[in-house]
């Protein structure tokens, strides 16, 4: 079957990047650019707590979208770890690879199976406020926190929201690699930012790591579907004993080595960012 064409030169994004060691960058094409007039029109105004009416009534319909398609995508998704969560009982910020635009889905079948539908929130880029169409719906209502470059945001509503939602008993994911890399199998480093705020707010991170395994049959794009396996490799805690900015980097530290151990042991190969054509799920 032929493969999709846009989803080839994602790949090849991605196996520049690597060669280039920008772990951390995008690879998608025509991801929307965030002028400063849309940020002062639509980002800092964002009703980010849903408080008016019809934000709330879009929030309830994001909801139950996002539930169908949880449960459509996750059909034969299996959970490893569960019992590791079983005494956790305030709010964590939730940290997995990032490798699909239903990712996402795959943390909400987890809350989902622990009864913590209403207190599961998601960390998007400010440019997702910008998509159309259900999907646009979804990213700007179905209980997801804008990350912006503007400091007036950040600083009015988005680290009060964090603050208040983490205080409130709420999961919040977090992607640390930051940009999404198409069924990329391997873990790559996490920047600083969901460790800063664990550390800040003095909440655990709960290490995830997402397996991918190929199936028989194919999508329409011409790779293979996947069934995923959901890991969750510890609940980690801030060690308020040290400096602030020894306790974060101490906590990033540790949800790569876990995730780098994952790796290793479910695909039984050592982690290297040297590009193979296994590196891509489904490929």
């Amino acid at each position: 079957m032929e493969k999709d064409e846009q989803r080839l030169k994602v790949i090849e994004n991605i196996k520049k990047n690597i060669k280039n060691g920008r772990l951390n960058d995008k690879v998608e094409l025509n991801d929307p650019i965030v002028t400063e007039e849309q940020r002062k029109e639509i980002v800092i105004p964002f009703d980010i707590r849903h408080k008016k009416l019809s934000s709330k009534i879009k929030c309830k319909i994001a909801l139950t979208i996002a539930n169908n398609y949880t449960k459509l995508f996750n059909k034969d998704t299996e959970i490893i770890g569960l019992e590791k969560l079983k005494d956790l009982d305030s709010g964590a910020i939730i940290t997995q690879n990032h490798f699909s635009i239903q990712d996402s889905t795959i943390t909400r079948h987890l809350t989902n199976k622990l009864k913590k539908t209403k207190v599961f929130d998601i960390v998007i880029e400010e440019e997702n406020l910008f998509m159309e169409g259900e999907f646009g719906l979804l990213l700007n209502y179905c209980n997801t926190i804008p990350l912006s470059e503007s400091m007036e945001y950040m600083t009015k509503k988005f680290y009060p929201t964090i603050k208040e939602y983490l205080s409130k008993k709420h999961w919040i994911l977090i992607y640390p690699e930051e940009e999404m890399w198409f069924n990329y199998r391997k873990p790559r480093p996490g920047k600083i930012g969901a460790y800063h705020l664990a550390a800040k707010y003095n909440v655990p991170i709960i290490s995830c790591f997402v397996e991918m395994i190929e199936k028989e049959e194919f999508e329409s794009n011409g790779f293979k579907k996947i069934k995923y396996r959901l890991h969750i490799l510890d609940v980690l805690y801030p060690d308020c004993t040290k400096s602030f900015k020894i306790r974060k980097e101490e906590l990033r530290k540790k949800d790569d080595q876990l995730k780098k151990e994952a790796y290793e042991k479910i695909y039984k190969k050592k982690l290297t960012y040297n590009f193979e054509s296994t590196d891509i799920a489904g490929f």
